[in-house]
């Protein structure tokens, strides 16, 4: 288990699901993770549900908003890179092609968040933490343990992350793929690899992976509760056994079984 006090910018940090149906994810994720779900009053009758690992926060999801409906947002999951200086940081993303979702806005005394498009098309949240530094609990059951960019423009997204971030990309061939490995120092920060022909039409985009014990138990379960699977569970070389779901409203997700978790 990994119990995390402070993140290093640069390092993803938060997965958080935006839901069409949040009392329905909450109850999707509580029986597949474990998670115990506790509710955050944020006004206006809304709530922010943090998703708990040994009373630690792991995740969250909330009730998407009504103009995200309108707009045709579906159910997704997005993940958070922790920074220092989040308006450094948003002028250097549109300096090398971004787009500004979300301008810079505090929420609460938890932190100061804002969302930019990368030049691929990929939807990326920026943190500065303040009181919530992101999830307290990673690399263990139902935690977050890995992040990876799936694009059509590996070229493009090399260049941009590599001067956001500062992360060094290393190449390699993994089950015929060319896989790109991010380093944030000397630890890795991310994966990416071209979007497959195999896949259909399909957007740049952010995925998140939790671990899990048993992958084989998580996707047979991720189907008893209404999910689907989208790539079945499979065997990676010195990593680990996998598989990409969709849950029971259409966020994809992946979930791995490492043979070693990071520490």
């Amino acid at each position: 288990m990994s119990e995390m006090t402070e993140y290093k910018p640069g390092t993803f940090c938060w997965p958080e699901l935006v839901a069409s149906d949040s009392n329905k994810a909450k109850e999707f994720y509580s029986k597949l993770f474990g998670w115990e779900i506790t509710d955050v009053p944020i006004g206006n009758d809304n709530v922010y549900s943090m998703a708990l690992i040994r009373g630690k926060e792991a995740a969250a999801l909330y009730q998407m908003w009504p103009e995200q409906t309108e707009q045709g947002v579906p159910t997704h999951w997005g993940s958070y890179v922790s920074v220092f200086n989040i308006e450094e940081v948003l002028e250097k993303a549109e300096s090398l092609g971004a787009t500004i979702v979300v301008q810079p806005m505090d929420v609460f005394d938890s932190g100061t968040m804002a969302a930019i498009i990368d030049p691929t098309g990929a939807m990326i949240s920026l943190w500065k933490p303040m009181q919530h530094i992101g999830a307290k609990v990673v690399n263990e059951h139902g935690a977050l343990v890995w992040n990876e960019l799936a694009t059509d423009d590996t070229v493009k997204a090399k260049e941009f992350y590599t001067d956001l971030f500062g992360w060094q990309a290393q190449e390699m061939d993994f089950n015929g793929i060319n896989y790109t490995m991010f380093m944030n120092g000397d630890r890795p920060a991310a994966g990416m690899l071209p979007i497959q022909e195999e896949w259909g039409e399909m957007p740049p985009a952010w995925f998140v992976y939790f671990a899990v014990n048993d992958c084989d138990a998580i996707v047979d379960e991720t189907v008893s509760l209404g999910g689907e699977v989208v790539n079945p569970a499979t065997d990676l070389p010195e990593v680990g056994r996998m598989a990409f779901l969709k849950d029971s409203q259409g966020a994809i997700f992946a979930v791995i079984k490492m043979k070693k978790l990071p520490d």
